[in-house]
């Protein structure tokens, strides 16, 4: 099953199901994590939780998109209770890209990088056996509900921005039950969007590159994902496809497991507030910026894999920064 959280013509918050060029929209609830949350209280899944709730009305997918009321498939009403962050360096296909990234640019070249020593630890210990945890990946924050832009929305980069490039990923969608368990209600296609240039100059600053908006959606394809999934990222500029790529992701092209990635997410007890929203990105196979593109403002990235539907689709703007220095109260 694949849903999606939509505006009707209205403006009011709906939750759908997809079902080919229809939605059929449910009752009762207004947005995912409500159903979400209603399902667990009901001791359902989220696919029959969705089921009981379907009703007789339907909209049209494509003036969904087409109208742009399509919204991220998962949120929280108070954009503060809703943590984005995300792991790198857990896939087969992104240790090449992510070593040429790390290495000193304008100086020898370092034998070995960082980034290589995570990857082998990742193929020795990021798969465990059932009751063992093993190696944790590394991981980063990106901020919180307010950096997440819905599909077809253009994504603000800053004007001190040295980057603004695209990774396309897997995104795994959480919502934190009434006793403080992670419950997972599936995957959607996620862009995670940094800034590589920063990256590039020093890994240290890896955790400002990440500092950005992102999107994902526009569908939540519910429970586990398959396996070995084959993804094309595009990029657009005045109409013309000037990039693209094919791209590998699901469980067996990465050297970390699913569970071995949620596992040291929320074993930090802090992110185990009931009620709370987790949007967390699972790594990227590979990139542009690897391949020597250089965006620019009004570029749009497309992102697809056919297990989840509608392709994820997404342009540059260029934003102010609002900051105006600090003052002495």
């Amino acid at each position: 099953m694949r849903l999606i959280q939509f505006a009707d013509r209205e403006g009011a918050r709906r939750v759908g199901i997809v079902n080919g060029t229809n939605i059929q929209t449910l009752s009762q609830v207004a947005t995912m994590r409500e159903l979400a949350l209603l399902a667990m209280r009901s001791g359902n899944g989220l696919e029959r939780q969705a089921q009981l709730l379907n009703g007789n009305r339907q909209e049209d997918y494509a003036a969904i998109l087409k109208e742009q009321r399509i919204l991220a498939p998962l949120d929280h009403e108070d954009p503060a209770h809703c943590l984005v962050s995300g792991a790198g360096v857990t896939h087969l296909g992104s240790a090449s890209t992510r070593d040429k990234m790390h290495r000193k640019v304008n100086s020898e070249e370092m034998a070995r990088t960082d980034t290589m020593y995570m990857f082998e630890w990742g193929l020795e210990g990021g798969r465990p056996d059932a009751g063992e945890i093993g190696v944790q990946s590394e991981w980063f924050y990106k901020g919180d509900g307010d950096i997440v832009v819905a599909p077809g929305q253009p994504v603000p980069s800053p004007d001190f921005a040295l980057d603004a490039g695209e990774e396309p990923e897997l995104v795994g969608l959480y919502v934190i039950d009434d006793e403080g368990c992670p419950q997972r209600l599936g995957f959607a296609i996620g862009n995670e969007f940094s800034d590589h240039v920063m990256e590039r100059r020093n890994y240290l600053y890896q955790a400002h590159s990440k500092l950005r908006h992102c999107s994902f959606g526009p569908e939540l394809l519910v429970g586990t994902p398959p396996s070995h999934l084959v993804g094309m990222t595009r990029i657009r500029r005045n109409g013309r496809v000037i990039w693209e790529q094919e791209f590998l992701t699901g469980q067996d092209n990465m050297c970390h497991d699913i569970r071995n990635l949620e596992y040291h997410h929320f074993k930090y007890n802090q992110f185990l507030r009931a009620g709370d929203v987790h949007v967390y990105y699972m790594g990227a196979a590979n990139l542009s910026f690897a391949s020597g593109v250089r965006t620019q403002t009004g570029d749009s990235f497309e992102i697809s894999i056919p297990d989840f539907g509608e392709p994820l689709v997404n342009g540059i703007e260029k934003v102010e920064t609002k900051f105006g220095g600090v003052k002495t109260l």
